[in-house]
């Protein structure tokens, strides 16, 4: 045992690649029927097992298909994607993954998520040109000679504006590209790898679970279950605020336990390398020259820019892309270190994180496999038929789990919440639970599976850090806990008064 090594992130995903396709030859096949709103015909489209029907676009249409969504949603276009239809599970003909899937699911994965790898590509590539002026050492170390005996507060820091991000507008695969700036100052304080990726990583979590704004949450899942996203507000804040201080304690308190004794670390004696060891820092009192501060200003700018962009204006990762590759051309000109250097670093930067973009595109092969084998609508029709039997107060601790569950089959927010909310919203009103309550549920229990999802970010970001996911298990599982015991009771607490 003591030789036992942890498989790598690619290793363990084409693990559950193979258990998904596995599954798709046990499990029956079966899907719901679902509804898209047509704007030129201004009708509804319902495909189902036997074709497709056209239906008036009204809603009463809405109303006899058991939906509890206004018609509004679909006629100012909130609601785009095909919206599962409750009470219409039946099981069609398998579609068992074989050999050729489980080789072909990365590949289609890859294709399926080319803009998140571009992404991180010209990320590394933004970070190498930074680098490689040098600004980055000399900012860190300038920040360290600030920090020294106060690091802890950076960790506060941190996490808060990460968590803000998440829940303003699902801040999680951008918080790859702060790895390269972080990772450097926390090693510098005397703490090991994972405190970088509990700040980062562990914030995003936190504010998907209180995500009070986020569009791709709570606002898809708001209008999906046919309620105002102000709706069931007060308990999302009370989730993000009490979510915030649990994680910042346990991350702080770890780190400084770490600090004083590195044998406490859940990575000692694991032989982890420093990713971005070249950026180690050398303590020195040299002031910043005009031109170090232009580069560190202009870096952190982007960052705003890129979090302005996606929250305010709409931005997606093509924006963002474009941002970066902007923001390395111009820190190349401010350089002046010419075309071959530029290009050197450029590429340098985005071979460090080639691996990491592989990793996306793996991941991603696992839904595919699901989808294709169609036992995703299964696995929703056996988590309904589970929760359908509880009453009470304990009905909706038991959604959160049941959506803590679903979370890991489907692990895109908005995917989740269209092809599951209508479900749980109609047998919520069977059962007289408000449907904003239900959204809370979805809430807490997607963002507490995104701490350990290997089809989300976390396999990506301990790439980043060369921390082993068994480590990361080890060390977030107490926390997990903490956190779905806090959520399961503002659910029990919310619904009593």
């Amino acid at each position: 045992m003591k030789s036992f090594k942890f498989p790598s992130p690619f290793t363990v995903l084409y693990i559950i690649i193979i258990l998904s396709a596995l599954a798709t030859w046990l499990m029956p096949a079966g899907a719901y029927d679902t509804l898209t709103y047509d704007e030129g015909s201004s009708g509804f489209i319902v495909q189902g097992i036997s074709g497709s029907k056209n239906l008036p676009g009204t809603q009463a249409t809405l109303d006899e298909l058991q939906l509890q969504i206004g018609l509004e949603k679909f006629q100012e276009g909130k609601l785009k994607r095909p919206v599962s239809v409750p009470g219409t599970y039946q099981e069609v003909e398998s579609s068992p993954q074989g050999i050729w899937a489980i080789v072909n699911a990365p590949i289609k994965g890859i294709y399926d998520s080319i803009d998140i790898i571009l992404f991180v590509l010209i990320i590394g590539g933004f970070i190498g040109v930074f680098a490689h002026s040098g600004a980055m050492d000399k900012g860190v170390n300038a920040l360290s000679n600030k920090l020294k005996g106060r690091e802890k507060w950076l960790i506060v820091a941190v996490t808060t504006l990460i968590a803000i991000g998440g829940t303003t507008f699902g801040m999680q695969e951008e918080t790859i590209a702060f790895y390269p700036i972080l990772v450097p100052i926390f090693m510098a304080a005397g703490y090991d790898m994972m405190v970088p990726v509990a700040a980062v990583y562990g914030g995003s979590c936190v504010g998907l679970m209180g995500a009070l704004i986020n569009p791709f949450s709570t606002i898809i899942a708001s209008d999906a279950a046919g309620v105002s996203w102000t709706e069931g507000m007060i308990p999302r804040i009370i989730m993000l605020l009490v979510g915030l201080v649990v994680i910042i304690w346990f991350v702080v308190r770890y780190a400084e336990k770490v600090k004083k004794d590195p044998t406490k670390s859940v990575l000692y004696g694991k032989d982890i390398k420093n990713p971005f060891a070249a950026k180690q820092v050398v303590v020195s009192s040299e002031k910043l020259s005009w031109s170090t501060r232009l580069l560190l200003i202009l870096f952190a700018l982007t960052f705003v820019v890129m979090i302005y962009g996606v929250s305010a204006l709409g931005w997606w990762f093509e924006e963002m892309t474009a941002l970066f590759l902007v923001g390395a051309v111009i820190l190349g000109l401010i350089q002046r270190s010419g075309e071959s250097a530029f290009i050197q670093a450029f590429i340098g930067g985005a071979k460090d994180l080639l691996g990491v973009a592989l990793i996306i595109g793996v991941a991603r092969g696992i839904t595919i496999v699901m989808n294709d084998g169609q036992i995703s609508g299964t696995v929703l029709e056996g988590a309904s038929s589970m929760v359908g039997g509880i009453s009470g107060t304990l009905f909706l601790p038991v959604l959160m789990i049941v959506f803590f569950v679903l979370a890991f089959f489907i692990s895109s927010s908005s995917g989740l919440a269209l092809v599951s909310m209508p479900i749980m919203g109609a047998l919520g009103n069977v059962l007289g639970v408000p449907a904003e309550e239900i959204v809370n549920a979805y809430l807490f229990g997607f963002g507490l599976m995104m701490f350990v999802t290997p089809a989300g970010i976390i396999l990506p970001s301990l790439s980043m850090t060369n921390v082993p996911y068994n480590a990361w298990l080890k060390f977030i599982w107490p926390l997990m806990a903490i956190l779905a015991v806090i959520g399961m009771a503002i659910l029990v607490l919310d619904n009593l008064i």
